[in-house]
């Protein structure tokens, strides 16, 4: 990239952001940048029409403080700022003002403790339930849940009480949240992590200092990483040792916000998880495309691999 920009000793590449060919469009969406500070600043897409060859400034960042990402959203947009420390904070983009200029260091997003940052931003759908509606959805998706792994042997009240909640699942309004429903992957450095319904980050307003994202206990280390998944994606970590592994999200756990989640990459000692990778279902089928074109000499490189190449 180096080769490609302009860029200043010491800059870095902080996202890659895919516009949409249509220019048209540009101004129904708004880029919202974050700063590791907790800082958001959003502006309107229309006002990086004209680029110049050498850059512009798109927000004033102050002295220590550095950008962590860049996202586009939609007024009916939520924001989800996820800290190292192991909070979140969820907000509604109407609730962050549109600035006009473009060198400014935007508004407070989320209140970090000493030593804390935030570590990634997400864009979410904004939730339109209400908290005792989210809540009993979550119970009926809890006992469908059980549903599939318990027995009740000697528990036919419990049995009957699982079953009529995961019948709500069935009604109009509950089948609408599940089409709307998202989940939230966070991962930790010691290679724990987690899925947790979008459900279970409520909304609230900028500013705050959040609300529990996962455990950062010792034995899961600070979160390195959380954003949005399907099922059906995959995601690769990579250790500050070099080693990478690639998952199925659909192989990792559903759990509560508030929990600590299960083992993801099992590392070494005074090994830590550095960075994920999040491969949407679109990469798994240019990947699989790719693939069925290589030569065959190329598939039996591959095949041959011993494990420790791999």
């Amino acid at each position: 990239m180096v080769h490609l920009l302009p860029l200043a000793e010491g800059e870095t590449i902080a996202t890659i952001l895919p516009l949409p060919e249509d220019e048209s469009t540009w101004a129904d969406l708004v880029a919202v940048f974050a700063t590791a500070e907790g800082l958001v600043r959003p502006i309107s897409l229309s006002k990086f029409d004209n680029i110049l060859s050498t850059g512009i400034i798109a927000i004033k960042l102050k002295e220590g403080d550095r950008l962590i990402g860049v996202s586009l959203a939609a007024d009916d947009d939520d924001i989800l700022l996820v800290a190292r420390g192991g909070k979140c904070i969820r907000f509604a983009m109407q609730g962050v003002r549109l600035m006009g200029g473009r060198a400014t260091a935007g508004v407070r997003g989320m209140a970090l403790k000493n030593g804390d940052e935030v570590i990634s931003m997400s864009v979410l759908h904004h939730l339109e339930a209400d908290a005792d509606e989210r809540q009993a959805y979550l119970q009926a998706v809890a006992a469908r849940r059980r549903l599939g792994v318990s027995d009740y042997e000697g528990k036919e009240d419990d049995k009957a009480h699982d079953s009529a909640l995961a019948a709500r699942l069935e009604e109009p309004s509950f089948a609408a949240m599940a089409e709307a429903e998202q989940f939230i992957l966070s991962l930790t450095e010691n290679g724990f992590g987690k899925r947790s319904s979008s459900y279970e980050y409520r909304t609230t307003n900028r500013g705050g200092s959040g609300i529990i994202n996962i455990e950062t206990s010792a034995r899961n280390g600070q979160v390195v990483a959380s954003f949005p998944v399907a099922d059906r994606d995959d995601i690769m970590l990579v250790t500050d040792r070099g080693k990478l592994i690639r998952i199925p999200v659909g192989d990792i756990r559903i759990a509560g916000r508030n929990t600590q989640g299960v083992i993801v990459f099992k590392t070494g000692e005074e090994e830590k998880v550095v960075s994920a990778a999040h491969l949407g279902e679109d990469d798994a089928a240019d990947e699989a495309e790719e693939g069925d074109s290589g030569d065959d000499a190329a598939a039996a490189s591959e095949t041959d691999a011993t494990p420790e190449q791999e």
